[in-house]
């Protein structure tokens, strides 16, 4: 170990291998602990801490150590905006902060897999760091993304972290049906999702699953409010992806969820759409079962998709579903969404104006900044629950992710000191 925050260019391997090595011999609620312990010995780091990233994306939680944390209490809340912590986010670069002579300088890296982020690293040292020890500190924050997606399975922790409000029985159930990861980056495409529960959850879901050659992508809206609209969307996602794992294509995934509804005899039905890209061709099919149509992004405008519409899931009517093409073209960005987003009361968010105006933004950061101009319309009380998934389109020629780590590595190798 080296305390003085130098070495060889070599060691950033090292470095990796170590924090994994340790992080993975640990117990899972000690694993954070053992990763800022190495730090400090290694940096000599005055203090190393891990903020995830709460539920709505709005917040940052300061998770302390593993024997510390008390579960019975609400998580520490560091509201986002305006903050350093809020620009590490948004950009995926590390900060250097140094308030001045003699204080110590905080170092901010994002902490992602794959353009999730999942919250940051933030360390303090006695000097201003040089490039290798920049690049140090990179690798680190790559290696902590593993440690957290490889431990969150076996320890309440980081769902702790997350909850900065106590959840409802339904908002458990809800939370427990989207993809572990609210956003996916790949050479061809980006993916994001963001859900804004009401008052009395209404059974929104998103999902998104990558294959070898294909990319799909659901969003379904449970009919009713709480615990009822849960158990109809656990219905209707578990069978929709029972049959997507089995290989069936889209119309026989919508074919058994809507049997699924039907044959459990649960009063009600679910809207939702189903989209497939094929990866190596760029071509699309794409399933409406009652659902509000997407908005697409080309080239500064943004223009309504009309598809055919089918019955909704579990409707006890004779019908069947149709596969369609979608016209997504690269460059595009496709915007799905509940009909939670065009309530009354969140009626002045102007949909087409707002997904132009975050257009410079990731699909993460355009999804939350959806999901934040219908809640603050709604002054935080929604009738319905509002659900955005963002889908960037780059096209099967795209070789280089927006996220790619070795990309942020050479931008934390660049970063420059920040004076405030």
């Amino acid at each position: 170990m080296r305390a003085s925050g130098r070495g060889t260019a070599g060691d950033a391997g090292t470095t990796l291998a170590e924090l994994l090595r340790a992080a993975e011999n640990a117990p899972p609620v000690e694993s954070l602990d053992v990763v800022a312990r190495i730090l400090k010995e290694r940096l000599g780091a005055v203090a190393v801490s891990f903020l995830i990233t709460d539920f709505t994306g709005s917040s940052v939680v300061r998770l302390g150590t593993a024997g510390s944390v008390e579960t019975g209490e609400r998580a520490r809340r560091i509201p986002l905006p305006g903050t350093v912590y809020d620009d590490v986010i948004r950009s995926q670069r590390p900060t250097v902060e140094a308030a001045g002579r003699g204080e110590l300088v905080r170092v901010v890296a994002p902490v992602t897999n794959r353009g999730d982020a999942i919250g940051l690293l933030e360390l303090s040292l006695s000097s201003a760091p040089d490039a290798e020890v920049l690049q140090e500190v990179g690798e680190a924050a790559h290696a902590l993304a593993y440690v957290v997606i490889a431990n969150r399975p076996f320890t309440d922790l980081y769902q702790w972290g997350r909850r900065t409000l106590p959840l409802s029985l339904a908002a458990e159930i809800q939370h427990r049906l989207l993809p572990s990861s609210l956003t996916c980056e790949a050479a061809q495409f980006a993916v994001a999702g963001a859900l804004e529960p009401a008052d009395h959850v209404g059974g929104d879901t998103f999902d998104y699953v990558l294959d070898r050659d294909t990319v799909q992508i659901s969003i379904t809206d449970a009919m009713g409010h709480d615990v009822r609209a849960a158990l109809l969307a656990t219905l209707a996602v578990g069978a929709l992806r029972r049959a997507r794992r089995a290989g069936a294509d889209l119309v026989e995934q919508a074919r058994q969820a809507d049997e699924a509804l039907r044959q459990h005899d649960q009063p009600g039905y679910v809207t939702g759409q189903l989209l497939r890209i094929n990866l190596r061709d760029g071509g699309t099919e794409f399933v409406n079962a009652g659902h509000p149509w997407p908005l697409r992004l080309r080239e500064g405008q943004v223009e309504q998709v009309v598809p055919e519409v089918d019955m909704p899931f579990g409707v006890h009517l004779p019908h069947d579903y149709r596969a369609q093409k979608l016209d997504v073209r690269p460059g595009d960005r496709l915007v799905l969404f509940s009909d939670g987003m065009l309530e009354r009361n969140v009626k002045t968010v102007d949909l087409p104006d707002m997904i132009v105006r975050t257009c410079g933004l990731h699909p993460r950061e355009a999804a939350r900044a959806l999901i934040s101009a219908v809640a603050e319309a709604g002054e935080g009380h929604l009738e319905d629950d509002a659900t955005v998934v963002c889908l960037d389109w780059h096209g099967t020629d795209s070789s280089q992710r927006d996220a790619d780590t070795g990309a942020n590595l050479t931008d934390a190798s660049a970063a420059s000191p920040r004076h405030h």
